[in-house]
């Protein structure tokens, strides 16, 4: 196997470095989680130049994803201005024969997250939180998961969306699959774990992956 790749991990100096970490012992630690996650959010779909870091962040990934022995990949379908990794997934998923791809389901509310098969063809509907999912494909069992993220840490801890899932997904799907997780450098903060968070395996950004 080739070396790891390797890129910049440094945010710009010019992005503020929000924290959940506040010191203070009489704080909320959800309530300041939803607070951040919000100014996150809100920041993420102001982006400027929002075309020019996707394309850095696919060049990235995609040499990625040509070093990891991946065969079954899960990714998700993009909402509230994430990554679009549709486009890549389908041009990895044509690159070498006996490839899968694969979409998660909620099945519920508290457990981990089920994934089916996906290809470019496959048709969708409507799942839990209105977000698309695969329609009668087969269930499969991923390798390695692209992970959105609100926010991240230097440590590779991410900030999601609160609810959990993939946390629950990563610490019990068999063989724990390869986290990677994609977000942008102007939401790279300072975050303190929480006991049940699971770091990333791998960053993705603009800037480069660690």
């Amino acid at each position: 196997m080739a070396n790891a790749p390797t890129g910049p991990i440094d945010p710009p100096p010019s992005s503020p470095q929000p924290s959940v970490a506040s010191g203070d012992p009489a704080a909320d630690p959800a309530a300041e989680r939803r607070t951040l996650r919000a100014a996150l959010l809100e920041r993420r779909a102001s982006l400027p130049q929002r075309a020019q870091l996707d394309a850095r962040i696919e060049a990235e990934l995609a040499a990625l994803l040509d070093w990891l022995p991946v065969r079954c990949l899960g990714f998700y379908w993009p909402i509230q201005q994430e990554f679009d990794a549709r486009g890549l997934v389908a041009r990895w998923l044509a690159g070498a024969a006996g490839r899968d791809a694969a979409l998660p389901a909620v099945s519920r509310p508290g457990v981990p997250l089920d994934f089916h098969r996906w290809t470019p063809d496959t048709p969708m509907r409507e799942g839990r939180y209105g977000i698309p999912v695969p329609d009668g494909t087969a269930a499969v069992t991923p390798d390695a998961l692209l992970i959105p993220c609100v926010g991240f840490s230097a440590e590779k801890f991410r900030l999601g969306y609160g609810g959990g899932f993939y946390d629950r997904t990563l610490a019990a799907l068999p063989g724990k699959p390869v986290a990677i997780g994609i977000g942008y450098e102007s939401c790279r903060i300072a975050l303190a774990p929480a006991a049940h968070d699971i770091p990333m395996d791998w960053m993705v950004t603009e800037a480069g992956r660690f």
